[in-house]
């Protein structure tokens, strides 16, 4: 049997473990009616979350596939929550799906054009009139399908979001070429040089040889946003200590600061990483969807950029 076709039917038990998962303490699941329809989330509050002070917001969007409770467990935003005392969001896509501007017939958002920035903006609406945000700390974060639509969440919403962390996702041309953020928007890049679906150098994104659409190059999502920002063209370039040298993967952090509104963008680049979240699971086999960096802890990493990229 062809080891694509033994995985498509193996992809579901694999998954199975996480989606059974109830939410995590202090989790809760709502909906929200958006233009007529109906659309879940899961929201995570702190304990220890004052009343008197405003709370940083953070939208933690899933992967092509997942769920915003398969997104909990598999970046532990939660409970990085319970200890920095910001509120996390883990939307969930159509069919578990965003409509992240690549216009692809292969996931059912994009080919319905669904509004997913109309349901952000009403999700962040929904959530700031039920509790104390801070208008200046909302940031959005995802892996892959999750990172895709994160850039467009920061392109389309710069007003309202400091700062945006995409991981193993890039951006669509069709946002590329449209690409005139209001504000300054500060962003986190994490992206591996060997991800067999979302290209490092851009392109197709393919899954079991579904072609799902194409990104731009890294390079390029990257000049985009140093453009936009005015941050200086010249990153300082430092290493990531090796400190699993057995993971078969080095990281390297190029940071362009000096933005607007004291923006910046950091980019991590995996050298030998896969379409893997960065200190997280090796999800599906390396021979699948490449290695796991275990140098440093992405979701540690994104929240610790977050805190110092408000807006001004």
């Amino acid at each position: 049997m062809d080891h694509r076709i033994f995985w498509l039917f193996l992809l579901p038990a694999v998954l199975a473990p996480n989606l059974s998962l109830q939410a995590g303490e202090h989790t809760v699941e709502k909906t929200i009616d958006v233009h007529g329809a109906e659309r879940s989330y899961l929201i995570h509050v702190p304990p220890s979350l004052s009343s008197d002070k405003p709370a940083p917001l953070v939208f933690v969007f899933h992967g092509g596939g997942g769920t915003g409770r398969n997104s909990e467990r598999f970046t532990h935003f939660s409970k990085l929550s319970d200890r920095e005392g910001f509120i996390a969001v883990y939307p969930d896509g159509l069919n578990k799906g965003w409509n992240d501007g690549r216009l692809t017939d292969q996931i059912q958002s994009q080919r319905e054009n669904v509004d997913d920035i109309g349901f952000v903006t009403t999700l962040l609406a929904a959530v700031s009139k039920e509790y104390s945000i801070d208008p200046k700390r909302i940031y959005a974060t995802g892996p892959s399908n999750g990172g895709i639509f994160s850039n467009l969440v920061g392109a389309k919403m710069s007003d309202r979001f400091a700062a945006i962390a995409p991981v193993i996702g890039g951006m669509a041309p069709s946002v590329a070429e449209n690409f005139h953020p209001a504000e300054p928007v500060s962003v986190l890049m994490i992206n591996g040089t060997e991800d067999p679906l979302v290209p490092f150098e851009g392109g197709h994104v393919s899954f079991l040889g579904k072609d799902r659409g194409e990104i731009i190059p890294t390079a390029a999502t990257v000049q985009k946003w140093v453009t936009r920002d005015g941050c200086n063209p010249k990153p300082v370039l430092r290493d990531v200590p090796d400190t699993d040298p057995d993971d078969g993967t080095r990281a390297a952090v190029a940071t362009y600061s000096g933005g607007k509104n004291n923006s910046e963008v950091i980019v991590y680049t995996i050298e030998g990483g896969g379409h893997t979240w960065p200190g997280g699971s090796q999800y599906l086999p390396a021979g699948m969807i490449g290695r796991v960096c275990r140098d440093f802890n992405a979701t540690e990493t994104i929240w610790e950029f977050f805190k110092k990229h408000p807006k001004p």
